[in-house]
């Protein structure tokens, strides 16, 4: 019976296409990235249904932060552990992208250096650093943006789970990480801009960032990546590592009494997590237009944790639905009222912990159940 639920016979990472919640979820999302793009390119500037190049820009940036809180909801949600330093690795791949970027400036930057970007000339470096080279290549710069993120995650978590670190000690260890690189990006000799970070991109992949076009086509990209994000990740918690994870999350030591190698299903979950909030980073800095130490910061990481639990821990489409509320609700608030903005995100996290302990998501489950309840009886008594 369990077997045929979870559909076991077929490879894990097409299970989450048979699933209601999944195809709706894809549905909703490449309804939305298709009629951004319709309303952008079919109705001219100034009409009232025309979305700007900058909402498209503006909404980008939020499905970053979306497939960023998938990443987390991945280890929280059916892990059990409460990671305050991925935004670590949405920098690392940030600072990724942002080195490819900066490497193909070319002879364009203020100084006209051919070699070196414009912070390295001002700061009267002779020569580029060994670790710039093979950024001037996508094909390199895009395996850095996975292989960083996913080499930190891999040899923090192996020395982490090994250890067997848990609980708030290894949410305390994962945001002393991300403070700990957040000091080291600062500081202008290593290289990666210091406290200015990199900017002033012109181009990726031969086409101008300034231009309208590109912006839609790094929005659309976006929207892809998330999907592809959340279906790698519904397809791992639908599978066997799915249903071991979850059993370490509630209840580790008996995991471990049975059998199972508990570090190496929490590094493997780790990495893949790791590397989703990578890409996220790389897709987040074309848009913006800058990486600076700041993405490092561990407030931004509690931020991402609040947008899951806002949205609904362990539902992944749950924690899609906080990061776009949240963000989308912090650009209107800065702009009304900037200093009282986090006294606002403050008590919306009080409020839906005490009123929504399961988030919005949560809420919407009741809901179906309420209806499937409903539907029951109602055959019952037609019966």
């Amino acid at each position: 019976m369990v077997a045929s639920t979870l559909n076991t016979s077929k490879p894990w990472l097409l299970r989450p296409f048979n699933e209601r919640s999944t195809q709706l979820f894809l549905g909703i999302l490449f309804g939305a990235v298709a009629l951004v793009t319709l309303l952008h390119l079919v109705f001219p500037e100034g009409h009232a249904l025309h979305v700007s190049a900058y909402t498209v820009t503006l909404l980008g940036k939020y499905l970053c932060y979306a497939l960023l809180a998938v990443a987390v909801d991945l280890v929280w949600g059916f892990l059990g552990i409460l990671s305050l330093g991925h935004g670590a690795f949405f920098a690392l791949g940030g600072y990724a992208m942002g080195m490819y970027l900066m490497r193909q400036i070319g002879d364009r930057g203020v100084y006209g250096d051919p070699v070196l970007p414009d912070f390295m000339v001002f700061l009267n470096w002779q020569e580029l650093p060994w670790f710039w080279h093979g950024f001037d290549m996508a094909w390199f710069a895009f395996a850095m943006v996975l292989l960083a993120p996913g080499l930190l995650a891999l040899v923090f978590g192996f020395l982490a789970f090994r250890s067997r670190v848990t609980g708030v000690y290894l949410s305390i260890i994962t945001q002393a990480l991300t403070f700990a690189l957040m000091l080291a990006f600062f500081r202008n000799e290593m290289g990666f801009g210091g406290n200015n970070g990199l900017t002033d991109f012109k181009d990726i992949l031969g086409f101008d960032l300034r231009s309208d076009a590109t912006r839609l086509g790094l929005f659309i990209a976006t929207g892809i990546a998330l999907a592809i994000g959340y279906v790698i990740c519904r397809g791992i918690v639908l599978s066997k590592l799915g249903r071991v994870s979850v059993a370490c999350r509630d209840a580790e030591a008996r995991t471990r009494f049975i059998g199972y190698r508990v570090d190496r299903v929490q590094l493997f979950v780790f990495v893949v997590s790791a590397m989703l909030a990578g890409v996220a980073g790389a897709l987040y800095v074309p848009q913006v237009g800058i990486i600076n130490p700041s993405e490092f910061s561990p407030l931004f990481s509690i931020e991402v944790v609040v947008w899951v639990a806002l949205g609904g821990r362990a539902t992944l489409y749950g924690a899609v639905i906080g990061a776009l509320l949240v963000n989308y609700a912090k650009t209107v608030f800065t702009g009304v009222m900037p200093d009282a903005w986090l006294f606002a995100l403050g008590g919306l996290f009080v409020l839906v912990t005490v009123l929504l302990p399961k988030g919005i998501a949560g809420l919407l489950q009741r809901r179906k159940k309420a209806e499937d309840s409903d539907n029951v009886a109602g055959q019952e008594v037609t019966a």
